[in-house]
This record gives structure tokens, C-alpha cells and sequence, in this order.
């Protein structure tokens, strides 16, 4: 069975720093296509950032230049630093991941097949 689980959240001021992890366990493929989204206060769930099985990183706008996702294979651990915080950066981040058969876009979330519980981020201002 597939777990999926993330850490790493908590409260900051805007401007400051948190690093994010997903460990992905019960998953027999060597690399997959893996993905952070995040949801706030009365908003959709909406995709961060991306990384397909070929290693490609695709960021959205809005968090292009302040976060950074990376990944360690053999441990099947997915990171997200996120830099440069701001008020409107608050919501629960969530990790998830599908086989690489096929990679969806993150602004396609109802194809990502393994979800974690989420990690919430607070950032004051």
C-alpha cells in the first residue's frame, strides 16, 4: 500500500524560510512523477511544483524564483524549500505522486493518484 507523508510546516513571518518534506513509501517503482500542491483558506486545491520521472521541474508563476523542489531517489523523499515567504503562501501543502506511466500536469488535480495528509504553512505578516 502506498503511503505518502509530509512534514515540515509550521508558522513563519513573511519573508522567511521553510523546507518542506514528502516521504513516499510501499511504491515499487524506482522513480515516479511527484508534485506539491497547496490549498488556503476557502480556495481550490492548486499545484506548486512539479517533478516528472525524467527529472523535469515545472514551478507555478507565483512561486517561481522563491521555491525550489528536489528530490532524493533512493529514499523516495520529495523536498520543497520554500523562500521568500508570503502572507498569501498560507495553506496546507500536500505531496502526491503517480506511477511515471503517465505524468499529469499539476494543474490537473484530480489525476494525481497518491495523496498525503498535508502539511500546514502559516506565514504573518
Amino acid at each position: 500500500q502506498v503511503q505518502v507523508a509530509e512534514s515540515g510546516g509550521g508558522s513563519v513571518q513573511s519573508g522567511g524560510s521553510l523546507r518542506l518534506s514528502c516521504a513516499v513509501s510501499g511504491y515499487n517503482y524506482k522513480v515516479s512523477c511527484l508534485s506539491w500542491f497547496r490549498q488556503g483558506p476557502g480556495k481550490q486545491r492548486e499545484g506548486v511544483a512539479r517533478i516528472d520521472s525524467l527529472g523535469k521541474i515545472t514551478y507555478a508563476e507565483s512561486v517561481k524564483g522563491r521555491f525550489i523542489i528536489s528530490q532524493e531517489n533512493a529514499e523516495k523523499i520529495l523536498y520543497l524549500q520554500l523562500n521568500s515567504l508570503k502572507p498569501e503562501d498560507t495553506a496546507m501543502y500536500y505531496c502526491a505522486a503517480t506511477p511515471p506511466i503517465f505524468c499529469p500536469s499539476f494543474l490537473d488535480v484530480g489525476s494525481w493518484q497518491y495523496w498525503g495528509q498535508g502539511t500546514q504553512v502559516t506565514v504573518s505578516s
